[in-house]
């Protein structure tokens, strides 16, 4: 797949402000600072379609993105940000569950790890959230770079055993530095919107 076209289409924090759900959605959801603005900018071929922020947890609102006339990208907001009030952390799994549980137009969700670390307590907590809901089944290691070759076969066997993937389960290092592992994420999600 290429994405040829992508624009904003709306920016929501309530079920009332998402776009009609006529289009397929996959959505990306990570820890704040995984680096996934950078991600659905190299997807999308785009310096700034998503805004990549120097402070962490700064995308606090589900941002939905036109590709190609065809489908949406979503990113939903970052999660385990440590100075977010306890008002936003409870206003965020609201906001999530409201989009996760209801969305009927929601094929998957593409969960982002760092690749340099072992995915955190709420990385395990989310992945099951979305195994329990069906969405669940791909993951993205960020920051492959940071890596070496040697290294990165062990740290992709700890995010496979820390959240229990299973064998059918697809887990792609990426950079979006190096720009790599974006055309097998591309092929993965192309597949997805076909069945």
């Amino acid at each position: 797949m290429i994405i040829k076209k992508s624009d904003i289409e709306a920016v929501a924090v309530k079920k009332s402000q998402y776009p009609e759900p006529d289009l397929k959605e996959i959505a990306f959801a990570g820890r704040s600072n995984v680096g996934k603005s950078s991600l659905l900018n190299l997807l999308t071929g785009r310096k700034s379609l998503a805004r990549v922020s120097g402070a962490p947890g700064k995308t606090r609102t589900i941002n939905f993105y036109r590709i190609n006339d065809e489908f949406r990208i979503v990113d939903l907001p970052g999660y385990g940000y440590a100075k977010v009030s306890k008002s936003i952390s409870q206003d965020w799994g609201l906001m999530m569950e409201t989009y996760l549980e209801k969305r009927e137009n929601l094929l998957k969700v593409v969960q982002l790890v760092d690749i340099r670390h072992a995915p955190s307590v709420q990385d395990v907590q989310m992945y099951e959230y979305l195994r329990h809901f069906g969405l669940d089944g791909i993951v993205v290691a960020t920051k492959a770079d940071k890596v070496s070759k040697n290294e990165m076969q062990k740290c992709l066997a700890v995010i496979k055993k820390t959240l229990s993937l299973s064998e059918d389960d697809i887990l792609i290092p990426v950079s979006a530095l190096k720009r790599t592992g974006q055309d097998k994420l591309l092929e993965v999600m192309e597949a997805l919107l076909a069945e």
